[in-house]
């Protein structure tokens, strides 16, 4: 059987011709040797008939059909598309380079090759099952959640009847939050008393590379490796009391669960900027659409920003979390934002709903969440497919052994 069929192969770079109407067979078990002195055009021949030659100014023309088994349809390799090529390099046709430089390219990293080769089915898989994921990072050096949404601040600040500084307009608030148990996404949500006020927080977080002390926002951009997203689930009847000790959170903030998927940049397209994502954040509960705000709109502080405030004063290690805060947006009129069920946004967190109905009729009507409760969250791209997986979590009571 003829496995690679040559024909009247010829390249040109320019108006230099390299190769001309060179033609040759490769039988199955048969091994061929091309040879001829030094830029003759051996290397050419090879990478114009395997569908890799990669020369400014090229131009290749000819056949070259690669046969697989003797029942299996030929398959052009010259003028082949992208997708086709890599159906077949690495699998049917591989490669042993006599250039090292060439084998490894320092812009081309041994993830995007196996991503490549996953996404072209050429490794073998099993079935995804998010029911089975930890977080994907269960633990983390550190876990810093910022407040880029000023709004929603300015809303639960009102509803626990503290005052809005000026200075939270410019310059960004932050916590650090507790990384030893980070949750999965099907982890339950276990607490031990309905009365804490049990509250989800819909957010972006981003995972991120070192950064050094006193970064720029430039460079604290690029710093931002990974992006999921989170549940960071609060008890709001125990904040007040413990914030106005001054000194932070820790029982207020029990474990925050995350998506099972973290998603590189580049894998949300258009939607990431370098700065925002420009996507909405779907949080469901029992079922029934809560929140859809828009994670790019009213955002005070940018990721960027937020990781300079952090990297202000110390370096940040690699694997550090970041989040933006509960992603809030007013409604088109400026005003606080709506249910959905009024055509609204919603929210990603009850508090908010809760401060919109007192200030709306005087007195909050929608309940925390009750063990029996479920929460879902998750992000769909344009042509509505998740991007992360989703957080589905019940709440359920702890019980001491």
């Amino acid at each position: 059987m003829t496995v690679l069929s040559v024909r009247d192969l010829r390249v040109a770079i320019g108006e230099n011709p390299i190769v001309r109407g060179l033609d040759f067979s490769v039988e199955r078990e048969e091994t061929l040797g091309i040879v001829g002195e030094s830029g003759s055009g051996k290397s050419m021949t090879v990478l114009a008939a395997t569908g890799l030659i990669d020369a400014p100014g090229r131009r290749v023309s000819g056949s070259s059909i690669l046969r697989t088994s003797p029942d299996a349809a030929g398959v052009e390799l010259v003028g082949a598309t992208d997708r086709t090529l890599r159906s077949v390099h690495g699998d049917a046709v591989g490669f042993v380079f006599q250039d090292p430089s060439t084998s490894l390219n320092p812009f081309l990293t041994a993830g995007r090759q196996i991503a490549e080769s996953l996404e072209a089915n050429r490794i073998a898989t099993m079935a995804f099952d998010p029911a089975t994921c930890a977080a994907p990072l269960p633990r983390a050096f550190q876990w810093l959640d910022g407040s880029a949404y000023v709004n929603h601040v300015a809303l639960v600040r009102k509803a626990r009847g503290a005052e809005m500084p000026a200075s939270f307009w410019t310059d960004p608030l932050m916590y650090q939050g507790i990384s030893d148990v980070l949750s999965g996404p099907r982890d339950s949500i276990v607490l031990a008393d309905e009365a804490w006020g049990i509250d989800l927080e819909a957010e972006v977080v981003v995972v991120l590379g070192d950064v050094p002390m006193g970064a720029s926002r430039e460079v604290a951009a690029k710093a931002i490796k990974l992006i999921m997203l989170v549940n960071d689930v609060s008890l709001r009847n125990l904040t007040g009391p413990e914030l106005a000790k001054g000194f932070g959170f820790v029982q207020s903030k029990p474990s925050s669960a995350f998506t099972p998927v973290a998603a590189t940049p580049d894998e949300l397209g258009p939607a990431f900027d370098g700065a925002k994502v420009d996507l909405p954040l779907l949080s469901f509960v029992n079922g029934k659409p809560f929140g859809k705000p828009i994670c790019g709109n009213d955002m005070t502080f940018d990721f960027p920003t937020l990781i300079a405030h952090a990297a202000k004063t110390r370096a940040l290690s690699a694997g550090t979390i970041l989040g933006a805060g509960t992603v809030s947006n007013r409604d088109a009129d400026g005003g606080p934002g709506k249910p959905i069920e009024e055509g609204g946004l919603g929210y990603s967190c009850i508090a908010e709903q809760r401060t919109v109905e007192t200030i709306r009729i005087g007195k909050p009507v929608t309940p925390f969440l009750k063990f029996g409760d479920h929460v879902r969250i998750e992000m769909r791209d344009a042509q509505g497919r998740t991007i992360f997986g989703a957080i589905d979590q019940d709440v359920v009571r702890y019980r001491h052994s």
